[in-house]
């Protein structure tokens, strides 16, 4: 993962039910940050925005990866859609710039 932008597109990993996607997406941010090889940043963007909100125990998790020194970074558009900029409990608010400039260094993993 050291070499790996997380492009996370949605707060529910899936096309099904929500709350599954849910909390297969906690499951997946709960691994991540166990793992000795952390990621070089997680971007936020659509949907994933709210999985950095209080009503996504994803969050929790996102947070530690913060402290653990990963940048989390959420899209400030996408933010600014869902109101949302005084609700962030992880993560801060960046550009879809930011993001092109991680693009062009790492290896981009998209969780849809």
């Amino acid at each position: 993962m050291k070499n790996k932008v997380i492009f996370l597109t949605t707060d529910s990993i899936g096309s099904g039910e929500r709350e599954l996607g849910a909390q297969l997406l906690e499951t997946f941010a709960t691994l991540l940050k166990q793992r000795e090889q952390l990621p070089a940043a997680v971007f936020c963007v659509n949907r994933g925005v709210l999985a950095l909100t209080e009503q996504s125990f994803a969050s929790l998790h996102l947070k530690e990866l913060e402290a653990r020194g990963v940048p989390v970074l959420a899209c400030g558009t996408c933010v600014d859609y869902y109101g949302i900029r005084d609700r962030l409990a992880a993560g801060e608010v960046s550009s879809m710039g930011r993001f092109l400039e991680l693009a062009e260094q790492y290896e981009v993993i998209t969780i849809a």
